[in-house]
């Protein structure tokens, strides 16, 4: 196959996939479209939920495996749509759809060179994924796959990152934090205003600064981000709950963030997770260099993806722009589906990675 001849494949089935809503949790549909082009194709494939992954011939122990990873879900559509999200519409050079940019390109993209690349001699393993539940970091996605995969010891991830290689990634820690009071009428100076105390506690987050910053990802990021209290307005809240968006850094653990928290404010706080730490991978790990060896620029990504369950190490690089991801008219060029291709190729086609 040729590049022209790849990307139409993949124009085609980017399609077929946009047109079939695959909203997290919901991507039955999706997978059974995704599913019915693979075995069309001929290839070998297994399935686990939404989850379907291909193992190219020729498996050998002895060698390092190579997993590419992309994601089949979507978000919701926001509100703000002109088009219909599941109508896929061609404008100039522009394919109009929800998932286009997140995740499909790169998910039509990792699959045609999956083709490619398991029809000749590679010096390792290979294996592709498409996951389920990647937007809501669901324990139904790649987290429940992983193990019935063949062993991993190096993962590129499809997100729309420019092509550009992200080789470290922000990870998440969500706390639900409650500050109790004691209830009194308003009109009377009695009760303990739960929100005062609160307020206090949500200014700690606004303005604290944890020492230790990345070079590639930044400080650890803290954003107060929703806040429920009171039942009248009569009445002092004995109350207060708010919820805070943790991106951590590589320089911390969850858990070391959360100890570090708990032992600051006055609050009570819950994390629903310690799971999504963050991520990355070695400069001088061969796929890197070899990355930079074609003009690609490292960087570190301050979103979320899959990476943060994956335990090897892995690389974040696909078409698209992350800017687009989760908004209103989402698209990708045709001239970005093309490139890429043509840039895996060239990246993974005989590479060494150890």
């Amino acid at each position: 196959m040729d590049i022209q001849t790849m990307t139409d494949e993949a124009v085609e089935l980017l399609i077929r996939l946009v047109a079939v809503p695959s909203v997290s949790r919901e991507e039955t549909a999706a997978a059974d479209v995704l599913q019915a082009f693979i075995g069309e194709w001929g290839l070998e494939y297994r399935r686990h939920g939404n989850n379907i992954w291909c193992v190219a011939p020729g498996y050998d122990e002895r060698k390092p495996t190579l997993l590419l990873n992309a994601h089949i879900d979507t978000v919701k559509p926001v509100s703000a749509w002109t088009r219909d999200p599941f109508t896929p519409v061609w404008e100039g050079d522009r394919l109009y759809g929800l998932g286009t940019n997140d995740d499909g390109a790169s998910l039509v993209c990792l699959l045609q060179v999956f083709r490619r690349l398991s029809a000749a001699f590679q010096p390792y393993n290979l294996v592709y994924l498409a996951s389920c539940e990647e937007e809501v970091s669901g324990r139904g996605g790649i987290e429940g796959v992983l193990s019935l995969l063949p062993a991993v010891d190096v993962a590129l991830v499809g997100e729309p990152t420019g092509m550009q290689p992200a080789v470290a990634e922000k990870g998440l820690m969500v706390l639900d934090v409650t500050a109790r009071g004691k209830a009194g009428h308003a009109a009377r100076d009695e009760g303990d205003n739960a929100i005062y105390k609160a307020m206090r506690d949500m200014e700690w987050f606004r303005t604290y600064r944890f020492e230790k910053e990345s070079p590639l990802l930044g400080p650890v990021k803290m954003t107060v981000t929703v806040v429920q209290a009171g039942t009248q307005h009569n009445v002092v809240p004995d109350a207060c709950t708010f919820t805070v968006d943790i991106r951590s850094n590589e320089c911390y653990s969850n858990e070391e963030l959360f100890r570090a928290i708990a032992s600051q404010i006055g609050s009570e706080a819950k994390a629903r997770s310690f799971r999504l730490n963050s991520s990355r991978i070695a400069p001088e790990h061969p796929l890197v260099r070899r990355a930079v060896a074609l003009g690609r620029t490292p960087f570190g990504s301050p979103t979320l993806s899959d990476q943060a369950l994956m335990p090897f190490p892995s690389l974040k690089m696909g078409p698209g722009d992350s800017s687009r991801s989760h908004t209103a008219d989402e698209y990708i060029r045709l001239s970005e589906i093309s490139g890429a291709i043509d840039l895996y190729l060239r990246l993974l086609d005989g590479a060494e990675l150890r």
